[in-house]
């Protein structure tokens, strides 16, 4: 490997933070990034490593396992939730499998041993750098719009620029996720942004099909293959020629089709039930689930070679639950949609309905949202809001049951409490009647004039009518 070579590629100015607690390494490091040009920055402890990198942009973090207040390992997830997270690259001396492996799985970029090898640490710096550079690069081209993907959370917004990266290539792809997240909905948005848009977007719904039954739909059929055969049928698999198809719950796919569909993934050929002639197709497969596949392979569910062709891209979904910031924008877009389908003008959402959409967890994600929001613009009927009581009422009746399980656990309040809360009512119910007292007597000096009791009180004119309107003073 030419290190100088990699190097000549870096152009663009990077910087490093170095945390660990060794001064002897960091200022190894630190010597070794300097006559690289690189800019590095040190912190010893893992609370101060933290600080910085809520201040700055950092490309790379090397990063120590066992520092002074912590484990390096468990502050990964915190250091690359950003925007364009730096890659970690793990540093320790000791020799744990477990521990690289773990890692990896919490995102970092590589694992390095201690005492560092001045050409693995060139390396793996050089190939970082060049891989955030790329990164960048891709990341000012790639734009993955979808009017029907709505939201601003950075969990959507990171399932989208990783989409866009998807598009770019033919590699097949598995999307994970809980029911009613969106995955054909992603699929699609695929589909149609790559290179194969112009072929068919073939949707298979391996959950409603039979054993005898898939292999028919899939491959096709000879005319008398079969009791019913009365005509030759072409299979998904040929219609899906020059496009896509779309595995939807393809952990449902019977174990029996299983070898004969990675056989096809493989070659790109088969028999139609009851040929003799084998059939080509140049298809590209994105495949969806709501189980863990992993775990389908492990109990000898699932083959394990057919997931490895079926996953060379894996695009998770979150669910609506962790990305609730996104929940008022969905419900404004679907108020629009049905307000404009039944013929009726665009409803308002009361305080109430929003509040009781944030409140619930919706298990059955943005599906189950648009459905509900569909349901309370039906009940509100002519009325020009959308209130809580407009939702159907098992939605209602959850988000009730958590209330008072949440008010049954949260520990009692002591005398202490209890009389601090009773002065604090007492207080606010002497302000408001001091406050209303205060009002009626400037309506009957001034006469009702609401210029004068703008002036004479200095309030502003809608503090003004939001407190007579409160107090029902005029």
């Amino acid at each position: 490997m030419n290190l100088k070579r990699l190097h000549g590629k870096i152009k663009s100015m990077h910087t490093v933070l170095i945390i660990d607690d060794d001064e002897g390494v960091v200022k190894t490091i630190s010597a070794i990034l300097g006559r690289m040009e690189i800019p590095a920055e040190v912190s010893f402890t893992l609370e101060d490593g933290l600080g910085r990198l809520a201040q700055g942009d950092f490309d790379i973090v090397l990063l120590d396992v066992n520092l002074p207040d912590g484990n390096g390992i468990d502050s990964i997830p915190q250091i690359i939730d950003r925007d364009f997270p730096p890659l970690v690259i793990i540093m320790t001396a000791y020799t744990d499998a477990d521990g690289a492996g773990l890692a990896i799985e919490s995102g970092a970029w590589d694992y390095l041993r201690k005492p560092l090898s001045l050409k693995d640490l060139k390396l793996h710096v050089i190939r970082a750098l060049e891989y955030q550079e790329q990164k960048r690069q891709t990341m000012d081209h790639a734009v993955f719009e979808v009017p029907d993907i709505i939201g601003t959370s950075k969990a959507i917004q990171q399932c989208l620029a990783q989409s866009a990266q998807i598009v770019t290539s033919d590699a097949n792809v598995l999307i994970t996720g809980e029911t009613g997240t969106g995955k054909e909905l992603f699929a699609k948005a695929i589909h149609d942004r790559s290179a194969r848009r112009n072929g068919r977007f073939i949707v298979v719904d391996c959950s409603i099909l039979s054993e005898n039954f898939i292999e028919s739909v899939l491959f096709g059929h000879e005319k008398g293959a079969f009791t019913g055969a009365d005509k030759m049928r072409k299979g998904l698999i040929t219609l899906a020629n020059g496009g896509t198809l779309f595995l939807d719950e393809v952990g449902e796919l019977p174990e029996s089709i299983q070898s004969s569909f990675l056989r096809v993934l493989q070659e790109k050929k088969f028999r139609p039930v009851g040929s003799e002639e084998e059939v080509e197709s140049d298809f590209r497969v994105i495949c969806a689930t709501n189980k863990d596949l992993d775990q389908m392979v492990s109990k000898n569910r699932f083959r394990r070679d057919l997931l490895y062709r079926l996953k060379t891209f894996v695009l998770n979904l979150p669910p609506l639950r962790e990305r609730k910031q996104d929940i008022h924008q969905i419900a404004l877009s679907q108020i629009q949609t049905s307000c404009d389908h039944h013929h009726k003008p665009v409803k308002e959402m009361a305080s109430d309905f929003l509040d009781a959409l944030e409140k619930y967890d919706w298990p059955g994600n943005v599906r189950e949202l648009i459905n509900a929001v569909e349901t309370s613009v039906t009940s509100a009927q002519l009325g020009e809001k959308l209130f809580a009581v407009h939702l159907p009422r098992q939605i209602r009746a959850q988000i009730a049951r958590a209330s008072v399980e949440k008010q049954n656990s949260a520990p009692p309040l002591n005398d202490k409490d209890d009389r601090a809360g009773l002065h604090a009512m007492v207080y606010r119910d002497f302000i408001e009647k001091t406050e209303q007292e205060y009002l009626k007597s400037l309506f009957a000096d001034t006469g009702g004039d609401i210029q004068m009791m703008l002036e004479r009180s200095g309030l502003s004119r809608t503090v003004l009518y939001r407190k007579l309107k409160k107090h029902q003073v005029g």
